[in-house]
């Protein structure tokens, strides 16, 4: 399994939220340059970026900074984040990034996820966020009346490889990733599974290479000091 640290950007700032609440942003970091250079010198290979303002505004916000972090910090990078068009896919894998994330698309616009696997293949992802068990979008904002599950098999028909599945009443709140709906999530598609929320300690890590899941984003957790990033990577390289 592979952990994703995560720098999340608003107004310019590495920031935190709990669950999905903007009005919750706090600053955890300084510099999204050094939180970078921290995650690669702990042994990270991966690091997940969000352009919080994007997400809420349905376009590309901090994208320029994003770019400029991810190709700079010498990690593959995956991005999320206000990506409603293939322009802003297009900006993002032209300017080092390796994989770039479609959540409120998949919802509102499946044909763009439809074009940009057609065009980009594993380089693109679908984020699912949940609440309850039925998925969110526009930054969290916004409900929709499709369960988890359903839309994952609908990303998967369309030929969506990997799929980062968040639990919004997890998010930030270090409360253990859903491993229920994660083992749900994981028996119904065939895609990689990259479980985002929650994760909180070195069992939770355990807990997920047992369920098989492809990958761990781990945000608060790093920030907070209850997951040693080091400790966490090499633990997984040695099951």
């Amino acid at each position: 399994m592979i952990i994703l640290p995560a720098i999340d950007i608003k107004d310019g700032n590495c920031v935190r939220l709990q669950k999905g609440d903007y009005a919750t942003a706090h600053k955890v970091a300084d510099s999204p340059y050094e939180t970078a250079k921290r995650f690669k010198d702990a042994g990270a290979e991966w690091m997940h970026m969000v352009d919080l303002d994007g997400a809420k505004d349905a376009k590309l916000i901090n994208a320029d900074l994003i770019a400029d972090v991810a190709k700079s910090s010498g990690l593959l990078v995956e991005v999320g984040g206000g990506i409603r068009s293939m322009e802003a896919v297009a900006y993002y894998l032209s300017r080092g990034v390796n994989r770039v994330i479609l959540g409120s698309a998949a919802v509102k616009d499946p044909q763009l996820v439809i074009d940009a696997v057609n065009a980009f293949g594993d380089q693109i992802a679908v984020g699912i966020d949940a609440k309850n068990g039925m998925v969110q979008a526009e930054g969290w904002l916004d409900n929709s009346d499709i369960h988890y599950i359903e839309l994952a098999k609908r990303m998967e028909d369309v030929g969506v490889r990997t799929i980062i599945f968040t639990d919004i009443d997890r998010d930030g709140m270090l409360s253990g990733p859903n491993l229920k709906q994660l083992d749900d999530l994981a028996h119904e598609v065939s895609c990689n599974i990259i479980a985002s929320g929650g994760v909180t300690v070195l069992k939770d890590i355990l807990n997920l290479t047992e369920l098989d899941i492809y990958g761990a984003i781990c945000g608060k957790s790093i920030y907070s000091g209850t997951l040693d990033l080091k400790q966490a990577i090499e633990m997984t390289r040695k099951i």
